[in-house]
């Protein structure tokens, strides 16, 4: 977490996420060209941020692009701030979702635990249900099997989808479409990727939401930052997050 605060100490940082918030998945040369800089300055700038975790580069083609990874926020969010501030923090939350028109969104967050027991805590029904809003995630997770995701509080299924790459414990792909309202009904199917990587005693996960519309209701998308918190909580600590928000539905 040190990281972070190091990274959130610079105004030039703190305005390269403010771009990204307006517009995320940004080339170099387009940050560049909104800042009397130069561009060996915004690269070095960038590269904090993304050993921070707060920036996410991924290349498309011949293009670099940076997006703004909103997790360690939430996990000092989760920390310090749940207890007093949910209510307002939430608001914000949604404020800032509304005022965005992602295509993809891309969260990433380290964890203290290996391949093996993170892709379980993926796949695994009963454990799934204590991390996202007690939600189980019925499946049998071979390539092209479908899945389903249920509430004991629901009286019907919230989403459903189907797995479009199983690689255990490196890779799920599957699509994901809501069914919780009529609302996010309309918005059609969209992918959800999680990627697996080993860096020491820990893991590195990615979660990509893609396929979506421009102006995407911001429920498909939103609870990403809250769902890896809680993920992260359950695995190291074996206990479940306790914000008002990821206890919103259990």
């Amino acid at each position: 977490m040190d990281d972070v605060f190091k990274a959130l100490s610079d105004p030039t940082r703190r305005d390269l996420l403010d771009e990204l918030f307006r517009e995320d998945g940004q080339t170099l040369s387009a940050l560049e060209s909104r800042f009397s800089m130069t561009r060996f300055g915004i690269a070095k700038h960038l590269r904090i941020l993304e050993d921070a975790g707060l920036v996410v580069a991924r290349r498309r083609g011949r293009e670099k692009l940076h997006y703004l990874n909103p997790v360690p926020i939430r996990l000092v969010h989760d920390r310090w701030v749940s207890k007093y501030a949910e209510p307002w923090a939430a608001a914000l939350s949604d404020l800032k979702s509304r005022l965005e028109s992602p295509m993809e969104k891309i969260f990433e967050i380290y964890i203290k635990t290996t391949p093996e027991k993170l892709w379980e805590a993926i796949t695994d029904s009963d454990i799934r249900s204590k991390y996202q809003f007690g939600n189980t995630m019925e499946s049998d997770w071979s390539p092209g099997g479908r899945f389903v995701m249920n509430n004991p509080k629901a009286g019907a299924p919230l989403g459903e989808g189907e797995n479009l790459e199983v690689d255990p414990p490196r890779r799920l792909v599957q699509t994901m479409r809501a069914l919780w309202g009529d609302d996010v009904k309309a918005e059609g199917t969209s992918k959800v990727t999680w990627e697996i990587e080993p860096v020491g005693d820990s893991c590195h996960l990615t979660v990509t939401h893609s396929d979506l519309r421009e102006g995407a209701n911001d429920q498909l998308y939103g609870g990403w930052p809250m769902i890896l918190s809680g993920l992260k909580t359950w695995l190291e600590t074996g206990e479940k997050l306790t914000t008002p928000g990821s206890l919103m539905y259990t």
